[in-house]
């Protein structure tokens, strides 16, 4: 004989209770992680706590902790943050234009940028890895790998450059690579540690340098 299903009239407010509840879990987590970002630019990934993170948003220490469960795992949170948000800023705009030297010039062009609003705030990248050069672990391992994976883009950039024509095929890509990066260090210590005017314009004209000095022509 055939059974009766279960009555479902409270089956659906239960899940849109739950999904609502999620939904908000969320939203309070991102509203964590944009503060704790805030104050990490502030006073770097080493000086995040939960105890100043809860000051911070008006929660509970108990609110934050339910959230991420260790300090470790908060700071991982916005070293992922904060590598989202460089990609979204520097490297995604450019997989619209032509591929080659105009992808590469779009690519620093944006990371300038992107460093001219650090001047202030400070690089999540760079004093993260004074703290944790030195310091095995997963937050190092998290920062690493994050640096990694741009360095990696900014590489195959070159590289495809390279593959055009329009940048010395010979030439070692990690190389060229190498140098670009070294201005964009170059300038965060010129900017703002020591202030000086002017070092934007001379990271922009080194990136020009370089770009004439590896085309092919110059190789010849």
């Amino acid at each position: 004989m055939a059974t009766s299903p279960p009555p479902i009239s409270n089956a659906r407010p239960r899940e849109e209770g739950a999904a609502r509840m999620l939904h908000k879990g969320r939203q309070t987590k991102a509203a964590i992680v944009e503060a704790a970002l805030g104050l990490a630019s502030q006073i770097g990934l080493e000086g995040l706590s939960i105890g100043a993170l809860a000051e911070v948003t008006g929660m509970s220490k108990s609110g934050v902790f339910a959230h991420f469960g260790s300090r470790e795992e908060l700071q991982i949170s916005v070293i992922r943050e904060y590598h989202d948000r460089f990609e979204n800023e520097v490297f995604y705009p450019v997989l619209a234009l032509e591929r080659g030297l105009p992808r590469l010039k779009a690519l620093f062009d944006n990371w300038m940028l992107r460093t001219s609003t650090e001047i202030d705030s400070g690089c999540i990248y760079i004093s993260g890895a004074v703290e944790f050069d030195d310091r095995p672990g997963p937050v190092r391992d998290a920062l690493a790998s994050t640096v990694t994976a741009w360095q990696t883009a900014l590489r195959r950039s070159v590289e495809m450059a390279q593959s055009h024509g329009q940048l010395d095929a010979k030439a070692d890509p990690q190389q060229i690579a190498f140098e670009i990066h070294g201005l964009i260090l170059a300038l965060h210590y010129e900017a703002r540690f020591l202030r000086n005017p002017g070092a934007a314009d001379r990271a922009r004209r080194g990136f020009i340098h370089i770009c004439e000095r590896y085309t092919p022509a110059a190789s010849l």
